[in-house]
């Protein structure tokens, strides 16, 4: 005889045969998952009565009254947060006589010591990136021992009485996994720089609801995740079946020209698609190369030096190798408007100098690795009836679906800044693969999110970090230094965020500008977080390497490719690294002084237009004549 009984929407059943034992154990489980919900309540109520407490005055701050206007502040934006505080508010309590540890010390003060906290917290969030592999293995710990005692206890889905039961899941085995997902590493640190904001924007000053108002608009409004969205869809284009059949295509057709061996398609497959990046994205390029490597190299079971090898070299050259154009690497296009590095002038001083270094790196690794590719093979089922999984079928596909394909990949490319386009246009073009869905593979979705969701931590982070990286950019002035340091900061925080810093510094010389954005992209290969292909090509190529990638095996791996490209940015001269592409009336405002009086200020006065009078003329940027009292 069996009692069924439904509490809190849950069957639960026991055989009277067994007598009261079993009665006292599902009246235990019973209580437990009431103590579960009590708690789930009370944390939900512990969120929602700050807000009750919100005063009309702190609901009112966070409307749409911007706190930090783009054309009073030099922004390139309107900020609603009170945090971070704009460059320009920094600099008008500065002077030249300041050092760069006074300016540090005098900014990290700032705000109650909150840039400091921020700071600490990226810090927190990337040395956790070095330890992704321990929480790994911790998750695999608990995945045994769970998987012991369901076993033993009878909680298999299979002993459950329930069709299409589940096993019971271990909650410290995810917890681990989830702390070891490189990915979601600068997501889950958001959490405590929200803890943070809350503290000193409502906590510290007595109003909860105006820390809730401060937090919203810095991750609501502040933070632009075009980047993250398009580099979502993007990767979920390029790894479509089409897509990358056509890249394997053309990078085999220059292969054979090579003999077309392993080695040939190594040496073809890290010198075009990097270089096509240019043209598709480097999102896309890092989401083609990383699929081809995975299939005709990392599949062959090259030692973990050699997999290290080409790791690295694969983040350094998709890195530079969006320099031939204007548009394609993040970094650039963070300042290729401000600045006027246009698509001629990234070619004649970037893009064939990225092309030469990326040959040079390849040679250098396929020299020293030669040996290897001797012994590079695929294991071999010894099951030979064991049929081709559909997903590596090789059947060809109709032109037209690839051009199709294509079309949507070029829209996503062209519409990059405007996201209602983007997305949209990817809506149909999930319409597209399903009316297709014969020719196609499954559209994969987690790896792109989770690729997403690692670059909106970054930006998160990285808004706030403006106060100490801008420091050192703006006060090195030996060109060669300041490109090495550019190379350094990349490694600890996006390359892009690096370029856009240096683009907020008034007066940079073109020696400077061209220097700080040959070292972003140079260092975009030293660690996952340097460039934001890097993610992708990192989740798509993980699974290759034990406990996943490791921070300083990648680093390791990235040094001499670096180095060489470095070189090649610094050694050959063009006229671009001298001669500044931006007119001279854009330089500066424009200004037409007339009359007497004194125009003061630090620094030299730079600029075009008409001066007349007689005092002394120094500064930079708009000079007000002073006018003689009536």
């Amino acid at each position: 005889m069996e009692l069924r009984i439904r509490i809190g929407g849950k069957d639960a059943s026991w055989a009277l045969m067994k007598g009261h034992r079993g009665l006292a154990v599902w009246i235990t489980r019973a209580m437990v998952r009431a103590v579960k919900q009590l708690l789930v309540f009370r944390l939900l109520l512990l969120a929602i009565l700050p807000l009750l407490f919100v005063s009309p005055a702190s609901a009112a701050s966070g409307g749409a009254t911007p706190t930090y206007e783009a054309s009073e502040y030099g922004l390139d934006k309107d900020r609603y947060a009170k945090f971070p505080l704009p460059i320009s508010v920094y600099e008008e309590t500065e002077n030249e006589e300041m050092g760069i540890w006074d300016k540090l010390k005098e900014r990290a003060g700032a705000q109650n010591g909150f840039n400091v906290v921020a700071s600490i917290i990226f810090l927190c969030a990337i040395i956790h990136t070095f330890l992704a592999g321990y929480f790994i293995e911790m998750a695999h710990h608990h995945e045994k021992a769970h998987k012991e005692l369901i076993e033993k206890k009878g909680l298999t889905g299979e002993a459950k009485p329930h069709d299409g039961a589940k096993d019971d899941v271990s909650f410290k085995a995810n917890f681990f996994h989830f702390l070891g997902e490189v990915e979601a590493i600068f997501g889950i640190w958001v959490i405590a720089l929200a803890g943070a904001i809350l503290w000193f924007f409502g906590i510290q000053a007595n109003d909860i609801g105006d820390g809730f108002n401060q937090l919203k608009g810095y991750i609501g409004k502040d933070v632009n995740y075009t980047e993250p969205i398009f580099v979502v869809i993007i990767m979920a284009i390029a790894a479509t079946r089409p897509v990358v059949r056509l890249a394997e295509f053309l990078v085999d057709k220059v292969a054979k020209v090579f003999g077309g061996s392993t080695a040939a398609w190594w040496f073809s497959a890290l010198t075009i698609t990097p270089l096509l990046g240019s043209f598709i994205t480097e999102p896309a390029a890092m989401t083609i190369a990383a699929l081809l490597l995975a299939k005709k190299f990392f599949d062959l079971n090259p030692s973990p030096k050699f997999a290290y090898a080409t790791l690295g070299l694969l983040f350094v050259n998709i890195s530079v190798g969006g320099t031939l154009t204007h548009f394609a690497a993040p970094p650039v296009l963070m300042i290729a408007q401000k600045w006027s590095f246009g698509m001629s002038f990234m070619f004649i001083n970037f893009g064939w100098k990225a092309a030469i270094g990326i040959i040079l790196s390849n040679t250098a690794y396929f020299y020293y690795f030669r040996k290897e590719f001797s012994g590079l093979k695929k294991q071999v089922s010894q099951d030979m009836h064991i049929p081709m999984k559909w997903v590596d079928r090789e059947d060809p596909i109709p032109l037209w679906i690839t051009i199709v394909h294509v079309l949507f990949l070029a829209w996503t490319v062209v519409f990059a800044h405007d996201p209602v386009l983007f997305v949209g246009g990817f809506l149909f073009f999930l319409g597209f693969t399903q009316a297709t869905g014969h020719h196609q593979n499954d559209v994969n979705m987690k790896g792109p999110i989770l690729v997403g969701f690692f670059l909106a931590g970054l930006v998160i982070h990285g808004g706030c970090q403006g106060w100490w990286i801008s420091v050192l950019l703006t006060s090195i002035e030996n060109e060669w230094v300041l490109m090495i340091g550019s190379t350094v900061l990349t490694a600890f925080n996006d390359n892009a965020a690096i370029t856009y810093l240096a683009s907020q510094a008034p007066g940079l010389s073109i020696g400077a500008k061209y220097a700080v954005v040959a070292g972003a992209v140079t260092g975009g290969g030293l660690t996952v977080i340097a460039n934001a292909p890097n993610p992708a090509g990192q989740s798509l190529l993980n699974r290759y390497f034990e406990g996943g990638v490791a921070p300083l095996g990648l680093l390791k791996a990235a040094l001499v490719p670096t180095v060489i490209m470095g070189a090649c940015f610094m050694l050959l001269k063009t006229p671009g690294m001298t001669q500044d592409p931006q007119p001279v009336e854009d330089a500066h405002d424009a200004e037409h002084f007339e009359g007497t009086g004194v125009f003061e200020g630090s620094g030299t006065f730079e600029g075009s237009g008409r001066i007349e009078g007689t005092g002394t003329f120094t500064g930079e940027g708009t000079f007000e004549e002073a006018k003689p009292a009536e």
